[in-house]
């Protein structure tokens, strides 16, 4: 699965829940919040104040290293 901006958290989380791990790290604590599942990354990025790109970059690090 590749993952994007667009990709929504529950997909996200479904494909490698590790992913909740780096989410967290980056900020965004509302990662088990029912309402995040259908929020794509960027628009959770968004609501947290966060960097679509930068957290995009460290899921995608993380994942190359699994």
């Amino acid at each position: 699965m590749e993952i994007t901006k667009a990709t929504t958290m529950g997909e996200m989380l479904q494909f490698q829940p590790g992913i909740a791990y780096i989410l967290m790290q980056a900020g965004m604590h509302c990662v088990g919040c029912p309402s995040s599942i259908n929020e794509s990354l960027e628009e959770a990025c968004m609501v947290h104040g966060l960097d679509s790109d930068q957290v995009l970059a460290m899921i995608q690090e993380y994942l190359a290293a699994k």
